[in-house]
């Protein structure tokens, strides 16, 4: 993995460990001489991942949607910042210049995100690996509902587990590193399969 994408909140949350984590990892981007793609903000969880990566020597690709940037929270210090017209634009060239993704603590934003590339995943529109940084249980509830769809019928178990977790940076990096795609990117049974 050369280049990772990372989707992360606008907000700072209530807590310092989550700062703390985006921190973290940019420290371990650094360490392994990876670049970042991010949405282009600077603001929130964003800023403070784009900075903590840019003072680590990490070369950071922004890429933000035109109205977002007109709002002044677009970062003017990235090594390059990418205008585009449209939100969807933005995810598609974030997932286009990525390696793998990662969500840090974020909001709706984040989770959209997040689950639009795990679902590209699952349909076979890439083979890069997608996890979640779990910093002090905030994502705990949405991981225990992938795990409910699961048991539920509704996720196939080699499908629940595409969504990589852990809680420290390094060590989820290190499983993306090895991580391969499944083969089979069959997702639907017939009723006949089933």
């Amino acid at each position: 993995m050369r280049t990772l994408a990372v989707f992360c909140g606008s907000l700072v949350g209530v807590r310092s460990v989550y700062a703390e984590a985006a921190i973290a990892l940019a420290d371990q981007l650094a360490l392994r001489k990876m670049q970042l793609v991010y949405g282009g903000g600077g603001v929130g969880i964003m800023g403070i991942l784009a900075d903590a990566a840019l003072a680590r020597g990490v070369p950071v690709i922004g890429v933000i949607p035109a109205h977002l940037d007109e709002k002044e929270v677009g970062h003017s210090g990235l090594t390059r910042l990418e205008v585009v017209p449209s939100m969807h634009v933005r995810k598609a060239r974030m997932a286009e210049l990525a390696d793998g993704f990662v969500a840090l603590p974020g909001g709706v934003g984040t989770l959209e995100e997040l689950f639009e590339v795990y679902t590209w995943g699952l349909l076979g529109l890439h083979q890069k690996p997608v996890a979640v940084l779990d910093i002090a249980g905030l994502w705990a509830p949405l991981l225990g509902a992938v795990d409910h769809l699961v048991a539920e019928g509704f996720v196939r178990p080699v499908d629940g587990g595409r969504l990589l977790r852990g809680t420290e940076p390094a060590a989820l990096l290190d499983a993306m590193a090895v991580w391969k795609a499944p083969a089979d990117i069959k997702w639907m049974n017939r009723p006949e399969e089933a």
